[in-house]
């Protein structure tokens, strides 16, 4: 049971939570389209970022169990158009979350004096700004041809945190301070 003071917390959670596998959902898909237009970079860049989202949701997960309540949600329907497309609208995504959603969460968390979501929002909301980077590149690299995103890359995810790079940035997670040698590679 949810303690009365946490409701407000367990609340932001189970809707951080319910976004993040819905992009979890929206990433795998868009990675299929992308790879059936032989964009394998923009696909392995979906790939990547639908298993960080994957973390956040089991971070997000783990802070709600803790704190009394149940992590569930609704995935919902969404339609898969063409990778520029699809890229602009994770871009879309993310943005909101980096403007709007996470910092809102961040208040209540910091009002409530909550560090177990503070921390869960502050991860997710940096990995984030790791994605919009990566997908405003590539939209730029599609519109002006191909680029990168036909190329087969690998990109490494933080596997506490989330933190997305196309290459070793130094030697611990820029957001979590987690080690590198425990990011996952993603073809």
């Amino acid at each position: 049971m949810v303690a009365a003071e946490n409701e407000s917390a367990v609340s932001d959670l189970v809707a951080a939570y319910e976004g993040e596998l819905n992009a979890h959902v929206r990433y795998k898909a868009y990675a299929v389209r992308a790879e059936a237009e032989g964009m394998n970079g923009a696909a392995s860049l979906f790939r990547a970022a639908a298993r960080a989202e994957q973390i956040h949701a089991g971070n997000h997960a783990r802070v709600i169990r803790h704190m009394g309540g149940e992590a569930t949600a609704d995935i919902r329907p969404f339609r898969v158009k063409s990778t520029l497309e699809n890229l602009k609208t994770a871009l879309g995504g993310e943005q909101h979350e980096i403007d709007s959603l996470y910092p809102k969460f961040l208040v209540h968390a910091t009002s409530q004096l909550d560090t177990s979501a503070m921390r869960s929002f502050v991860w997710a909301m940096e990995a984030e700004k790791t994605h919009a980077r990566l997908y405003e590149d590539a939209v730029t690299s599609m519109e002006a041809g191909p680029g990168w995103t036909r190329d087969q890359l690998d990109f490494f995810v933080c596997t506490l945190c989330g933190y997305t790079a196309k290459s070793q940035e130094a030697e611990n997670c820029p957001a979590c301070n987690f080690v590198w040698d425990r990011f996952e590679r993603i073809r």
